[in-house]
């Protein structure tokens, strides 16, 4: 397509890229053929250039001291001037002095489009650490997407011309099929997915494959790769490798059960071995507390009898020794009654007398005292089944506070004398207070 310049006499281009869906498109002049002559490359300086938002054109020059580029990014719709193009200023402004054309080839590149490219990698061995001897044939199917963000980069690593989609397409497809067969065959020993596992860890093992791959595209051909999606992850059931290492890891997976359940029966059995000590300790040491407190009451109550007991033989031994003091030697010749002694012992005598009545009305009062007290309430008793043994008897007291420590609940077995045989704790009214229950009245006589 040209455009006729009435200033300069000649011929003007507008390079533009009209295509719907490319990659990398090299402009050539309307009606010439690709690489017929070097005319399809000379461009006339001022003539049209268009590039739309999203493209980049490139202005490719060979010269004598190598390739340079001129890069255009859109969106620019304008003629080719040296404001822009600093490369083709040196030139044109050296060799043409602004008027006649120069040699240029023009390639657009698409920043903004996405090229997707579908694999399949056919069945390789992937080997379980655990298992070396048992290799599981395991394949890969899925889609890359992948685009140019750094063209620079990629005009580095690529050539522009004769730029073929397909073949390049290929290109990437044979790299991420190398790439994904030596990252899969190492993820069971690098990251500990068993083999027969990884037909589920599709996401695990796409985040994992991603990570290796995009720097490797990125260095190896230029382009970004955007995402990609492992649709599947197969192994070959009907393989003798995969039913071996099938059998061989339920196998092992069954001890490892078996072996676990054991362990957990015997730490239960060892808990229940330790509750119960644990309790017949504590109960022991409640009957203990029991026992010493009733002795304590019990040597309370007959200790003012003891100390009577004790004053008497007291008293009596001082009796004895009045007895024998009217014939104690005064100086005046032994075996003569003493008068003294007799007055001594008078005296002495009646003041024990009122110590020995004082005595006995104290004892009397506290007779007294001891018929008018009402004998003791009878202590209610009952024996407890606890894992399987008999425990007790307990009273009301020490059954609260078993209770209050979680050593008796309403399960709990009791009997008590006169009870026909063992019943609930929970099924006892009397009982009942224990577990914050008050019981029905009684009924009316």
């Amino acid at each position: 397509m040209g455009l006729f310049n009435r200033k300069e006499g000649g011929l003007m281009d507008v390079i533009r890229c009209d295509e719907q869906e490319y990659l990398i498109w090299k402009w050539r002049p309307a009606g010439r053929d690709p690489n017929t002559t070097k005319k399809e490359n000379a461009i006339r300086y001022g003539s049209s250039l268009r590039v739309k938002d999203g493209e980049v054109a490139v202005f490719v020059y060979k010269q004598k001291d190598g390739t340079m580029q001129d890069y255009i990014m859109g969106p620019y719709d304008d003629t080719i001037k040296t404001s822009n193009f600093p490369v083709l200023t040196s030139i044109v402004g050296l060799a043409f002095g602004g008027a006649s054309p120069f040699q240029a080839e023009i390639y657009y590149i698409n920043l903004a489009g996405n090229v997707q490219v579908k694999f399949g990698v056919p069945y390789f061995d992937v080997f379980d650490p655990r298992f070396l001897d048992f290799a599981v044939p395991m394949a890969v199917r899925g889609a890359i997407t992948f685009n140019i963000t750094d063209y620079k980069g990629f005009i580095k690593l690529n050539r522009l011309i004769n730029f073929e989609l397909e073949t390049f397409k290929n290109q990437i497809k044979d790299a991420v099929i190398k790439y994904i067969k030596g990252v899969v065959t190492n993820i069971p020993q690098d990251n500990g997915i068993p083999v027969l596992q990884m037909e589920r860890k599709i996401l695990e093992i796409n985040d994992i494959v991603t990570q290796y791959l995009k720097p490797r595209l990125e260095n190896d051909f230029g382009v970004n790769m955007k995402a990609i999606d492992i649709a599947a992850v197969e192994s070959d059931k009907e393989s003798e490798g995969y039913m071996a290492l099938r059998k061989v890891t339920a196998t092992q997976t069954s001890r490892t059960i078996e072996a676990q359940t054991d362990v957990n029966i015997k730490n239960l059995h060892d808990t229940q071995r330790i509750n119960a000590a644990n309790m017949e300790e504590t109960l022991r040491i409640q009957r203990e507390e029991a026992q010493r407190a009733q002795r304590l009451q019990t040597e309370q109550s007959f200790i003012g009898a003891h100390a009577i007991n004790q004053q008497t033989e007291v008293l009596k031994t001082a009796a004895n020794n009045l007895g024998q003091m009217g014939t104690m030697n005064m100086g005046g010749g032994g075996g003569a009654m003493n008068p003294a002694g007799i007055i001594t012992g008078m005296m002495m005598g009646g003041a024990m007398g009122q110590q020995m009545a004082g005595m006995m009305g104290q004892m009397g009062q506290n007779m007294s005292q001891g018929m008018n007290t009402p004998p003791p309430m009878p202590q209610i008793q009952y024996t407890l089944n606890v894992n399987g043994q008999n425990m007790g008897p307990f009273n009301m007291q020490q059954m609260q506070q078993m209770v209050r420590n979680g050593q008796m609940t309403r399960q709990t077995y009791v009997w008590k004398q006169g009870m026909a045989g063992w019943e609930l704790a929970g099924n006892v009214q009397e009982l009942a207070t224990l577990f914050g229950a008050v019981p029905p009245p009684p009924p009316m006589p």
